[in-house]
């Protein structure tokens, strides 16, 4: 058996009860373990397109 096979074994095998702090879980180990975008990223990326979106800026750059 494989570990995937392994934990959904052992998951369908707790309570009801405890789905919820399973669920929680693994959440917290994607949040630690996946790489994350800084969200000031996400939130200054349409205000700073309106400068960079622009002829003179493409112009500018496309022999790069």
């Amino acid at each position: 058996m494989t570990e995937r096979a392994d934990l959904l074994k052992e998951i369908e095998a707790l309570p009801a009860a405890c789905l919820s702090d399973v669920i929680d879980f693994v959440a917290w180990i994607k949040q630690r373990k996946l790489p994350q975008i800084p969200e000031t990223m996400l939130l200054s990326e349409a205000a700073l397109s309106k400068d960079w979106d622009t002829l003179e800026e493409n112009t500018a750059w496309a022999n790069l």
